[in-house]
């Protein structure tokens, strides 16, 4: 099974954004998505 990280990286590099655009359309910060991606943190479920 994949993880949440691994979706998100993939998913986004296959819409050719980066870290930062992604974030900005989040409205979180760059840190934040690579943490996503990297498994450090996650995100909540609202």
């Amino acid at each position: 099974m994949v993880e949440f990280g691994e979706q998100l990286r993939r998913a986004r590099e296959g819409k050719g954004m980066t870290q930062q655009s992604l974030a900005e359309q989040l409205y979180v910060t760059r840190q934040s998505v690579s943490r996503w991606e990297c498994g450090v943190s996650q995100t909540k479920g609202y």
